[in-house]
């Protein structure tokens, strides 16, 4: 007893179990690190930045998380492992205390026709289930107000065994589905251009079809016309009868044979349905897409409205409001519907629909609607839409991970953001933030930076600490925390005006503009109040513009910026010149390749459920090429060493001496122009960062020919330092006789922009007007908006 009494007046020892409050990283060596170590607090708030290209993602994606997801993989059985995708261990020595992480990064959602805001976030879902019980009429189960589901019905005979006997019954069935039949749940209907696809005044057998790929020599797409004996191959189409015009466009599927084998034969227009129509555009080549937008065009389907649902799912309404209607309101607006429906017997499923409409409010998206197509959604607001089944989330000790969750948000919104992050926090969560703004950066516990530089001068902690620490470290972050762009003295003299008048597009309210030219113009205001509308859905056509938006670059490990920007072509031309070959040969995708790895530059092995092994190719040594092809030089360097060059190295190469290509020289400068100039040519582009590849984007569009430039939002993924260098840029577009017009929240830009059109006053139907037209001096002076009020605050005034 009075031992036991002894023991209980000691104070209590430290749980083993509460020891672990740290995650470690020792000897991270993923894309540019360089072994790196860090410790980072758990429960906390944790913030990395740096400069773009410095490691930020390769640290937190790249090697944490992935490590993570890895192996809450592995504890599934192998059957399942055998469905989902194998991931290898990220390259680091010691990984310890890691919670499961939930990512919530910048890749758009599935950019699929059918996938709107309401699907990708489960409203849609309750919302049918909602009208399934309570729409009058009822016309069936949830899945009749479901654009995804056809309806369809059928009936015949079945066999069976029964009692040693075969018995025969006659079966039916009936599925009602909310799909309109007209347009299949799309809400828009195609019409084809024929000439566009054909030139009739030719025969087949003269290469009538004008689709790109379609040539008279391709076996599988052209051959079956020219020799399944269906259509004469050598009579132009134009001398086509009525039954053979219907059979080249029209025909069903069909199984012929040319030169012995089994092809199928089927209408040209089916097929060009099939194999273009059906697919989400912007997953097409260049070349294809520009094909697609010639030959088709798109139209709200007539007999649905364009809400892609079936009249009889129309017909079903709770008051006066159908689904479609309730798809289409704005979110704000539909959590005040909702709130006035008011039955006990659907009470738990009203609860949970308000609360993820209330969730979109919250984060500043109350003016999306749930129909609205996911493909449609700018990088940031799909990060906060995948945010919104997390918000009442009841997990805790789960690890979020965010990648600059304040992309696309006007500063009046960051402070929301910021709200949310500490309410993960604060449930017991620890919340990982890679990010370059600096009010996010400073309600940080604790600060990761990477550094000193990008690309191969990067990937090293160069500061771990408080913010405080980071103010007084000396680190780029820390010396560019406090910068504030001061407004401009004197501002340029507009050459003339691009007229906007009774612009409409989603939620304008019939905005008339005049856009001054040769200056630099930024747009802004909150997110949502019709920012982008106004400049790339109201600018009219044929103004000469080259616009820059926020459309992720797509490339496969074999890409890189060489590829990407047209710079490897003159590149292979200089060296065919030089050497009296083929430019084929200097291509790791062509003639070039080494025959061991198909110009890969390392072997890939399949491990089934285990993750896959890349191994250097020991033929080429990860060269890519054949060892024939690199006896080849210019300027005393083959092209594997060219390939391996940094921007700037190169840029002095192509530039001077025996090396000299003009052609080559050029893109490098604007590569060099847009901060990227310690990337390699070779470099793929699946290792580069956000801001990389949108200032490689922007680099290459520099190019084009046009008097009016518009970037949207050219600020994310950029660092405080880099944003200097990318007003730079701006300053030297203008100053070329260019006009640029930037749609932007960062307030840099605004201070350092000649004229600010500010749209507003909220979002949605709450925004859409113009609420200021003027000087940045004048925006800062008047105060009169949200952006005005919020750009005195950061100059100072």
């Amino acid at each position: 007893m009075s031992m036991a009494s002894g023991t209980d007046k000691q104070s209590p020892a430290v749980h083993v179990g509460d020891s672990h409050d740290l995650i470690r990283v020792h000897g991270a060596r993923v894309n540019n690190l360089k072994d790196v170590s860090v410790e980072i607090p758990k429960r906390r708030l944790t913030v990395f930045t740096g400069v773009s290209g410095s490691g930020k993602s390769s640290l937190v994606f790249g090697t944490i998380a992935a490590e993570s997801q890895r192996l809450i993989n592995e504890t599934y059985s192998a059957f399942v492992q055998g469905f989902m995708p194998t991931l290898a261990r990220p390259e680091v020595d010691v990984l310890e205390g890691l919670t499961t992480a939930i990512l919530v990064d910048q890749q758009r959602i599935g950019a699929d026709p059918r996938s709107t805001v309401g699907t990708a976030t489960d409203a849609n879902a309750m919302l049918r289930i909602l009208f399934s019980r309570l729409g009058q009429p009822h016309i069936g189960s949830p899945q009749a107000f479901s654009f995804n589901v056809a309806s369809i019905s059928g009936a015949g005979a079945v066999e069976f065994d029964r009692g040693g006997k075969t018995v025969k019954e006659r079966r039916s069935f009936s599925i009602t589905g909310g799909m309109c039949p007209r347009c299949e749940g799309r809400g828009t209907v195609s019409d084809i251009d024929l000439a566009q696809l054909f030139d009739d005044s030719k025969s087949l057998a003269e290469g009538a079809i004008i689709v790109p790929g379609y040539t008279v020599d391709n076996f599988f797409a052209v051959r079956p016309y020219l020799e399944s004996g269906i259509l004469p191959p050598d009579k132009p189409i134009s001398k086509y009868t009525k039954k053979e015009r219907d059979d080249f466009l029209h025909h069903e599927p069909t199984r012929v044979k040319v030169n012995g084998v089994n092809v199928t034969y089927e209408g040209l227009i089916p097929k060009i349905a099939r194999s273009f129509l059906s697919k989400d555009t912007d997953t097409l080549q260049p070349h294809i897409r520009a094909f697609v937008d010639r030959a088709v065009t798109f139209t709200g389907c007539p007999e649905c409205g364009g809400t892609r649902l079936s009249e009889a799912a129309r017909s079903s309404r709770i008051g006066d409001v159908n689904i479609a209607d309730a798809c289409a309101m704005q979110l704000s607006d539909l959590a005040e519907w909702v709130r006035g429906v008011d039955q006990a017997s659907v009470a738990p499923l009203l609860a949970a629909l308000q609360q993820t409409l209330d969730s979109f409010t919250s984060i500043g998206l109350g003016y999306l609607s749930l129909d609205r197509p996911s493909g449609t959604l700018s990088g940031g607001e799909a990060q906060r839409v995948k945010m919104i089944r997390h918000l009442g989330s009841s997990l805790t000790d789960v690890t979020y991970v965010f990648d600059e969750p304040t992309v696309g948000l006007h500063p009046h919104d960051v402070q929301r953001m910021n709200d949310l992050l500490l309410r993960l926090r604060d449930k017991g969560n620890t919340v990982l933030v890679v990010e370059h703004d600096p009010e996010t950066i400073t309600i940080a516990d604790h600060v990761v930076d990477l550094g000193p530089g990008a690309g191969t001068a990067g990937g090293e902690v160069v500061f771990e600490g408080t913010i405080e620490g980071l103010r007084a470290s000396g680190t780029i972050t820390g010396r560019h925390l406090g910068d504030r762009a001061a407004l401009k003295e004197t501002v340029r003299t507009p050459g003339g005006t691009l007229e906007i008048r009774g612009a409409t597009e989603h939620n304008l309210r019939h905005v008339d503009v005049d856009i001054p030219l040769g200056v630099l113009v930024v747009v802004t205001g909150v997110a949502g109040s019709g920012k982008s509308s106004l400049v790339h859905g109201s600018i009219p056509p044929g103004a000469g513009v080259v616009s820059v938006d926020q459309g992720s670059i797509r490339g496969s490990r074999r890409s890189n910026p060489a590829t990407y920007t047209g710079l490897l072509d003159p590149i292979r031309k200089a060296f065919a010149k030089a050497n009296g070959v083929k430019p084929a040969l200097f291509s790791a995708n062509s003639e070039g390749a080494c025959p061991n790895c198909n110009g890969a530059g390392v072997i890939y092995t399949d491990l089934a459920i285990m993750a896959g092994v890349a191994t250097i190719c020991e033929v080429c040594d990860g060269k890519r090429f054949e060892a024939s092809v690199l006896d080849y030089h210019l300027g005393g360097r083959d092209i594997s060493e060219v390939l391996a060059m940094p921007v700037t190295e190169a840029g002095e190469f192509f530039g001077a001496g025996e090396a000299r290509t003009p052609a080559a020289h050029a893109i490098l400068g604007r590569l060099a122009d847009v901060g990227l100039g310690y990337l390699s040519l070779g470099q793929p582009l699946t290792t580069l960062s956000g801001g990389e590849r949108q200032r490689l984007k922007l680099a290459t569009h520099m190019a084009d020919h046009g008097g009016v430039y518009v970037l949207d939002e050219p600020t994310a993924g950029l660092h405080l330092a880099d944003v200097e260098q990318l007003l730079g840029l701006l300053d030297r577009l203008v100053d070329s006789g260019k006009s640029v017009i930037v749609v932007e929240h960062h307030q840099a830009v605004m201070a350092h922009a000649d004229w600010i059109i500010d749209l507003g006053p909220g979002a949605g139907h709450d925004g859409g007007r113009i609420v200021f037209e003027g000087t940045p001096a004048d925006l800062v002076a008047a105060r009169s908006t949200l952006t005005g009020e919020h750009l005195a605050a950061y100059v100072g005034t």
